[in-house]
């Protein structure tokens, strides 16, 4: 398993943008697909967009298609996801997760990954 810890959290009016960081441990960080999940108040943790260990193959929600931008720094161990255009409805806590030997549709599934940070919570004012 790998350490994850996300940063770049923050309150953003509508329309405005944020870019969320998550660092991992570990040497072999370059082997993992890398997701990042959200959770609103009342509702179930839902998958935003993964990205293979390579970074040459991208996921995403279908809400956020067009207006998230996720990308991967091996070098660096990091996960990004730029947020672009952002919805009072994309207000949630959001978590970054790890998942060794992932690929295709399963990228999306909160079962797939064994690896999860604390969270940073996104607040979206309208």
């Amino acid at each position: 398993q790998v350490q994850l810890v996300e940063s770049g959290g923050g309150l953003v009016q509508s329309g405005g943008s944020l870019r969320l960081s998550c660092a991992a441990s570990g040497r072999t960080f370059r082997s993992y697909t890398m997701g990042w999940f959200r959770q609103a108040p009342g509702k179930e943790r839902e998958f935003v967009s993964a990205i293979s260990w390579s970074g040459g193959v991208t996921y995403y929600a279908d809400s956020v298609k067009g207006r998230f931008t996720i990308s991967r720094d091996n070098a660096k161990n990091t996960v990004y996801l730029q947020m672009n255009s952002l919805k009072p409805e994309d207000s949630a806590i959001y978590y970054c997760a790890a998942a060794a030997l992932l690929q295709g549709p399963k990228s999306a599934r909160v079962a797939a990954y064994n690896s999860w940070g604390q969270g940073t919570q996104v607040t979206v004012s309208s």
